[in-house]
């Protein structure tokens, strides 16, 4: 095959892969933020139905990442080894259900157990029904990208967890205000509606994802041929690098580094994520309208800076650079609000930096495993940087507490920044992809 047809054969093949799959994939997860993120809307009005406080909430928030963590390396070895198509399927109808149960807390036939211990049991529940599913959709791209591909894949599947709360939580809002069928309370309807939508799509998805390009009957013979040579020379370059195996993940020490940057980055992103509805609410002076924008802006802000960063990471390959300045910059801006508390339209307006540069870091981030790795250890690397979740269980738990103890939001808001700051500069010192992949070939061509 000439030059020119490899070119065209390889751009072929990327279009059609990413037509394909990153549309439906960014669906799919859009679904899944919704339900994991609706709390913050519904929290509103079940706070006074249930009785719950902050504190309450918070830790019932961050609870879900405790039975998320359950399943993560297990569902990112079974994505590896068995079918991604069939795993994310089961996520999908069974975080669907539980969901939807959400809005079913303190009715009669479960006053057997304290509405608090529902509380917190549903949101346990519910991490474990979505376990697996974020670092199976990473290990699944790895499957279809080559690795100079993948930040732009990623930049575009990521970019779903803004939009889903930046639309969510105008949606979320709306359906609370709007239904309450059968006498149920609104927010009672928000986690009904939201959770039915997964529970059908668990089973499109089996009928519409592809495990391996081997399999992919829409793919052209020639398309699937170039795809599958590129991603076995890229596999054959780890191989010799001794990073495919499961224990390589663990002795790597890069691995452990990510897994630090990750936990405070979850700690700042999801107290951010679950408390901003609130902190707009607090601000009784402005219009509804303009409160549920405070909360939701900031989120479509941050579509625009995964996406600005990611196909930007894509170009220079600083994986590094582009992890560690957008997690600086959020702590820099979330500082600035504390100050600024005593006027509105600034806090907005930083709120909407901080949510620019909040989650920008996430395709050059979740790159780096997959690039630095391969196979199993990969796999692995994927699913013990989730460990990091552990951040959102001690992130709003530990900001509900403080609004608690305090009455306000100030202190909360400054530990944020902390974390985001010490976050930024732990990601200065993760390995350069570019300068190890030059010593790898070094090393291919010395023992040649």
């Amino acid at each position: 095959m000439s030059i020119g047809a490899d070119v065209d054969v390889s751009v072929r093949a990327r279009r059609r892969i990413t037509r394909r799959l990153i549309p439906y994939l960014m669906f799919v997860y859009l679904l899944a933020y919704l339900d994991r993120a609706n709390l913050g809307v519904a929290k509103l009005q079940m706070q006074g139905d249930m009785g719950f406080n902050d504190a309450v909430i918070g830790f019932g928030a961050g609870i879900f990442f405790l039975g998320y963590l359950l399943l993560d390396i297990p569902g990112s070895l079974i994505v590896e080894r068995w079918s991604a198509r069939k795993w994310i399927a089961r996520i999908m109808v069974s975080w669907g259900v539980v969901a939807s149960l959400m809005g079913f807390l303190g009715w009669p036939l479960l006053n057997f157990v304290h509405p608090v211990t529902q509380f917190y049991g549903l949101r346990l529940l519910l991490g474990i029904a979505e376990a697996g599913f974020f670092p199976g959709v990473i290990v699944y791209i790895s499957h279809w990208f080559r690795p100079e591909d993948r930040s732009r894949a990623k930049a575009y599947f990521m970019v779903t967890q803004p939009i889903a709360i930046a639309l969510g939580i105008p949606l979320s809002r709306w359906i609370m205000d709007t239904i309450h069928w059968g006498r149920l309370a609104g927010w009672r309807w928000i986690f009904i509606l939201e959770g039915v939508v997964p529970v059908l799509m668990g089973f499109v998805t089996l009928w519409y994802l592809t495990d391996r390009p081997r399999q992919a009957k829409w793919l052209p013979d020639d398309e699937k041929q170039w795809l599958m040579s590129a991603l076995k020379a890229d596999e054959d370059r780890k191989t010799i690098a001794h990073r495919v195996r499961i224990i390589d993940a663990l002795k790597y020490p890069q691995t452990f580094l990510l897994i630090g940057v990750y936990f405070l980055i979850v700690t700042g992103n999801q107290a951010l994520i679950f408390f901003l509805p609130s902190i707009g609410d607090s601000m009784k002076s402005m219009p509804v309208a303009i409160r549920t924008m405070t909360a939701s802006l900031p989120y479509a802000c941050s579509a625009c800076g995964i996406l600005i960063n990611g196909l930007w990471a894509q170009r220079t390959g600083k994986l590094r650079l582009h992890t560690a300045v957008p997690v600086l910059a959020t702590g820099v801006s979330l500082g600035l609000t504390v100050l600024a508390h005593n006027h509105a339209g600034l806090m907005i307006a930083l709120f909407c930096l901080a949510g620019f540069t909040a989650q920008a870091y996430l395709p050059a981030f979740w790159t780096l495993p997959t690039t630095l790795m391969g196979k199993s250890a990969a796999a692995t690397a994927v699913g013990l940087i989730c460990l990091g979740n552990l951040g959102g269980v001690v992130g709003p738990w530990l900001f509900g507490y403080l609004k608690t103890i305090t009455g306000g939001y100030d202190t909360g808001l400054w530990v944020l920044s902390g974390c985001m700051l010490v976050a930024g500069v732990l990601a200065t010192q993760i390995g350069d992809p570019s300068v190890l992949h030059m010593r790898l070939q070094n090393d291919i061509q010395e023992k040649a």
